[in-house]
């Protein structure tokens, strides 16, 4: 546990230092922002301590270990992941001015609150691969839901210019640097259909985890019911998207509906008992 408190703590100041060094050109009045190859190599080296701090945080010797902060620190190394690999064929380089704050305050919560359970039947492999699909989903959630907030920020930003002036010049330069809507439109709706799946693999998978231990095809619990809602959610985006061309705001407040189905699925109830009741 202590080796990965000290690696979410090395990538924290790794992801910190990239987000200081793309923000200080927009802070002095300038907008320059392109993403070289060092920068690149620069994030994967701190996608590299991310991930060693979660095997070692999540796989002790002992078995399985989770908590509310280790879950969202896995959900944000597999979104940046995703993140990482997107950049190298699309132009969305502006979008780290959002992902490397969010990636460190991510790290230096898993870093502070380290605490979290085992998980039983950790030996089991069919639940081993559920748990990866769900991390996987609810990366790929939390980096749709990040990239709603700035495109809605985006929207009022360009259909409001009277309200252009009031902002800061290092805001205005911020949101300049950003991918164009249709371009970030288009990424969205690729990760909420591979959330989709992801959450569709999560249910299948978990269905059947709950009839070999329990009998029970799906458990009335609240993970299941969040799980089923944050799908259900998902589903009617994608099939309003397709039967009605649903975009825009409409689709924005969708995803971040989805989003939040998903954080109450898979962290709010670990953040009250390991946090509020100091249960672990």
């Amino acid at each position: 546990m202590s080796e990965g408190i000290v690696f979410h703590t090395l990538a924290t100041f790794a992801y910190a230092a990239l987000a200081a060094l793309m923000w200080h050109p927009l802070r002095q009045g300038r907008i320059a922002t392109r993403t070289g190859g060092a920068l690149r190599l620069c994030l994967l080296g701190a996608l590299a301590a991310h991930g060693v701090a979660l095997y070692q945080s999540v796989l002790p010797a002992s078995g399985l270990y989770l908590g509310w902060a280790l879950a969202f620190s896995a959900a944000i190394w597999l979104g940046m992941l995703i993140f990482w690999l997107e950049s190298l064929v699309l132009s969305i380089n502006g979008l780290l001015l959002i992902l490397l704050p969010a990636s460190a305050l991510a790290t230096a919560m898993a870093a502070i609150f380290p605490v979290g359970h085992l998980v039983a039947h950790a030996s089991n492999e069919l639940l081993r691969l559920h748990l990866l699909i769900a991390l996987m989903a609810y990366g790929l959630v939390t980096v749709a839901a990040l990239q709603s907030i700035l495109m809605a920020t985006l929207d009022r930003y360009l259909h409001k210019p009277s309200e252009q002036a009031s902002h800061a010049r290092w805001f205005r330069n911020a949101l300049d640097v950003m991918p164009p809507l249709l371009v970030q439109e288009k990424l969205l709706f690729r990760l909420v259909w591979i959330s989709f799946f992801a959450l569709t693999l999560t249910l299948i998978t978990g269905s059947m985890i709950s009839l070999n231990l329990s009998g029970k095809l799906f458990p009335v619990d609240h993970k299941t019911v969040f799980t089923v809602l944050s799908w259900l959610t998902f589903a009617l985006l994608l099939a309003g998207r397709y039967m009605w061309g649903w975009r825009g705001r409409l689709a924005l407040r969708w995803t971040l509906t989805g989003f939040a189905f998903v954080v109450l699925a898979y962290t709010g109830s670990r953040f009250v008992i390991d946090v509020i009741l100091a249960r672990g």
